[in-house]
């Protein structure tokens, strides 16, 4: 049996798994739509939510920027999962026991004010378009490679299923299907990761491999990769090199960010009770663990992977010799065949500059190292591998290392079950929004139940048509996307909702403007770095960093857009009236364990 038929056959099981859960759960009411009618377990929305949060950014694109840039962004790492301990802690029990079903729903009632709850929408629909881009780029990815298609038809056909089971499903559907999703994802991660920490290191557990010895040369596996490319002219893979100011600020933005992202926070609102909310959170927390503890050693080993394919001696520890492949051996050895796949997608390419029939690798840029002089010596054009994309080498990695086509196939399901499950995590946030806040809560407060849950899925089909086309040319690799979105819920929704719980001084006036400056301030610094939509031949790749203020990068002003929302609804709340008595009664309700078993009426 060919690959692209176990491919095909793996994944098209997963898609019929997705889509009858769908169906056999449709949401038939507006409360299943949004929250589950408040009926899942702890342990299964633990699950669903960590499938939720451990996006094709987790799954695909966080260890391809560790495989490049090693220690440095380990931020990722630190700043998501320390978010998720700031969201179970300061958040969620709280936004639960509140008792709605929306974000800006939660805005609007305690500020007191449809002007604050329309400015949520508008904040949420901001990051989570920008999140759900990052999604389809990775299920583009995937299928482009996995199904032997463009990178448009697969995003266009991600865009289809994800149509199928979330706009049928709702939320009752969609936790259900997230579950599912979250199990394919988890072993697809795990199983190769195992296979190649035995190859390299002789260790069961990646974790250990990581720390362990390579089996080849016989020195620790992280002290060889640093030799490794080092020897190229790369940085060292451990050594910091990165400004220690942005990296700092980069970690708080993805913290308060994920403590601040709408599609996470509402499902916690689908548990019965508050005291269920905690313990929701703490076991995503362990589901989380089990992947984000594996993503370094898959990270450094697939780097290691790359470097030993282009450059066959690394892997045996030989002395220094030309770090190349000849264009013959990709051509007709079948171990390469994975490079010639690759390549068809238009994600990974080489170019024989200097016509020897060799694709030399090595950092051009590097003025020292082994590789660098050498190919000052031979007159050498260039680093002949000339387009790596990060977002391959999580998909590519069992490839490289030889691994059962099964196994390849089964990588292929978990990718798009991680771009998928938080498309539609996504999209539910999305639509909402639009039906709940914006058309019964402003236009049409009169509308049915029928009419609103109609409202729902056509707002929600809309967004999968808008993020699609915008994930045709994203701002950036699926995590570096996600990034951002994380700075823009950093900058607007975390401040409101720590504020609106644990302060009965901030009102309507100070929410507003808050809100206001910390998002605009974000996007008028992402957009003065990262390029600006929708201008033709923009390439949004290009950050100016040598231009950034005080050298702090787009991804990382969040905590900067933060800061200026706080400063901005402390100054102004100050500076006009108190809230009504009955609101800072509200807030002092939603702060105080009495009732913690059961959720307020409204």
């Amino acid at each position: 049996m060919s690959q692209f038929t176990l491919n095909l056959i793996v994944i098209g099981l997963s898609f019929a798994l997705y889509i009858g859960i769908a169906i056999y759960a449709r949401a038939g009411s507006t409360a299943e739509f949004y929250a589950a009618n408040r009926g899942v377990s702890p342990v299964m929305n633990g699950m669903a939510t960590a499938a939720d949060w451990m996006s094709a950014a987790s799954f695909i694109s966080m260890a391809g920027l560790i495989a490049f840039t090693g220690y440095d962004n380990s931020t990722y790492l630190m700043g998501w999962t320390g978010g998720y301990v700031l969201l179970a802690m300061l958040l969620a029990p709280y936004l639960r026991k509140f008792g709605k079903f929306t974000v800006p729903e939660f805005i609007g009632d305690r500020f007191y004010s449809q002007t604050a709850r329309i400015i949520g929408v508008i904040c949420l629909l901001i990051i989570s378009i920008t999140y759900v881009i990052g999604q389809m780029t990775g299920v583009g990815v995937t299928f482009s490679r996995y199904l032997e298609v463009s990178n448009a038809t697969g995003l266009w056909i991600g865009a289809a299923l994800v149509f199928c089971y979330a706009v049928l499903g709702g939320m009752k559907g969609i936790t259900y299907t997230q579950v599912a999703q979250y199990i394919v994802l988890i072993i697809a991660y795990t199983i190769p990761a195992v296979f190649i920490a035995l190859q390299l290191t002789g260790n069961v557990l990646p974790q250990l491999g990581l720390f362990g010895t390579h089996t080849e040369s016989g020195v620790k596996f992280l002290t060889k990769l640093d030799q490794v490319v080092t020897d190229l002219g790369f940085n060292s893979y451990t050594g910091h090199h990165k400004s220690t100011l942005d990296m700092v600020l980069f970690t708080l933005a993805l913290m308060i960010g994920t403590a601040g992202l709408p599609h996470v926070i509402i499902r916690f609102f689908t548990v019965p009770k508050v005291s269920d909310a905690r313990k929701s959170a703490g076991w995503a927390l362990v589901f989380i663990a089990l992947l984000y503890t594996v993503a370094p050693a898959v990270g450094s080993m697939s780097r290691f992977n790359l470097t030993a394919t282009m450059w066959p001696g690394a892997e045996t520890g030989e002395t220094f010799s030309q770090p190349a492949i000849s264009l013959d051996t990709i051509q007709n050895d079948p171990e390469k065949q994975w490079m010639r796949t690759w390549q068809a997608t238009g994600l990974l390419n080489w170019e024989d500059k200097n016509g020897d029939g060799l694709i030399q690798y090595y950092n051009d840029a590097a003025a020292a190292g082994p590789a660098a002089e050498m190919a000052t010596a031979q007159g050498l054009a260039g680093n002949e591998l000339t387009t790596v994309n990060n977002d391959i080498m999580v998909l590519a990695n069992p490839e490289i290392a030889n691994l059962p086509g099964w196994v390849i196939a089964i990588v292929a399901a978990g990718g798009l079950a991680a771009a998928l499950s938080t498309a539609a995590g996504l999209l539910l946030a999305i639509s909402g929004a639009v039906s709940h806040d914006l058309v019964k809560g402003a236009i049409n407060p009169g509308i049915s139940e029928k009419g609103e849950l109609l409202a729902a899925r056509i707002s929600m089909a809309v967004s999968i048509l808008v993020a699609t086309i915008l994930g045709l040319n994203p701002p950036g690799f699926a995590a570096q996307t996600v990034a951002l979105a994380f700075g823009l819920a950093a900058s607007s929704i975390f401040p409101v909702l720590m504020m609106g719980i644990f302060s009965k001084r901030i009102n309507k006036q100070g929410a507003i403007w808050g809100m206001l400056a910390g998002i605009l301030s974000t996007l008028l610094y992402i957009f003065t770095y990262k390029g600006w939509f929708f201008v033709a031949g923009t390439n949004m790749l290009e950050d100016n960093a040598a231009n950034w203020l005080f050298g702090i990068s787009p991804a990382s002003f969040g905590v900067i857009g933060a800061l200026i929302n706080f400063a901005v609804a402390y100054v102004v709340s100050n500076a006009t009236e108190e809230p009504p008595v009955h609101v800072q009664e509200l807030v002092e309700s939603i702060r105080v364990p009495r009732g913690a078993g059961g959720a307020v009426a409204h």
